[in-house]
């Protein structure tokens, strides 16, 4: 096991640039590939990542979470080279700077809304002193005050989105990563949850990215970004002559 040294960045909070990733093959032929010219967000942005599915928007958030490595260039998240870290340091460092929202909440049936957002904060990077303190805080904060005993069945979808947003900034996370937060709601409660984390990122200058389709709702994001075309299907060299001849 090779010691790497994290290496600090004085930069913005995050810069990707000249990042490519090799997603695997569609068939002998072809083989699919995640390329990044350049993408840069300061302490505090918010932007939404747009364009069609399969575009390579989820890839971008799990390249700046760390899930994904990328196999070159450059990725800097809160000052740190995530390209020289160990499976355990990215998992140490994601822990910390990155609280994640998914489509589809990924809360845990059998616990109440404040167990599921006090667990995460028992463990690892976020080992919170108070744990069920901090849970009752940003559960008022995100107006579910008086739901903490309720499990996910019991809620609303609308207020499962709810206690995953608490669970995202209960430990403080200095970016929020939240992929497609309001697809799996109705119009009138994805706009409350839309305006909800607009909100809280703003209020805390926390640096937010939001995956999103919806066009009206991106339009209200400070920046967008269009990630079509970060996906390449590429031929092999055979193939192509193939298909030319």
């Amino acid at each position: 096991h090779i010691h790497r040294e994290k290496r600090r960045i004085d930069i913005g909070m995050i810069r990707l640039i000249t990042v490519s990733l090799h997603l695997g093959k569609t068939d002998r032929s072809s083989s699919v590939q995640f390329q990044l010219a350049a993408f840069e967000l300061a302490k505090g942005e918010m932007i939404a990542l747009t364009g069609p599915s399969g575009c390579g928007k989820s890839t971008l958030l799990n390249i700046v979470s760390g899930l994904r490595g990328a196999d070159k260039g450059e990725v800097a998240v809160a000052g740190v080279d995530l390209m020289t870290l160990s499976p355990a340091q990215l998992d140490r460092h994601r822990g910390t700077h990155c609280g994640m929202i998914f489509q589809t909440f990924h809360l845990l049936a059998p616990f109440t809304a404040l167990e599921n957002v006090s667990i995460g904060l028992r463990f690892g990077a976020r080992n919170h002193a108070n744990p069920k303190k901090r849970a009752i805080e940003v559960l008022n904060r995100v107006g579910l005050g008086d739901r903490l005993d309720a499990r996910p069945a019991e809620l609303s979808v609308g207020q499962r989105q709810r206690v995953a947003i608490a669970r995202a900034i209960a430990g403080n996370a200095s970016i929020l990563l939240a992929d497609e937060p309001t697809g799996a709601l109705d119009p009138k409660t994805g706009q409350e949850i839309f305006h909800l984390l607009k909100e809280i990122a703003e209020e805390d200058n926390r640096t937010l990215l939001m995956v999103t389709h919806d066009s009206a709702l991106a339009s209200k994001m400070p920046r967008t970004f269009d990630c079509s075309g970060l996906i390449d299907y590429k031929q092999s060299t055979s193939e192509k002559e193939i298909a030319g001849s």
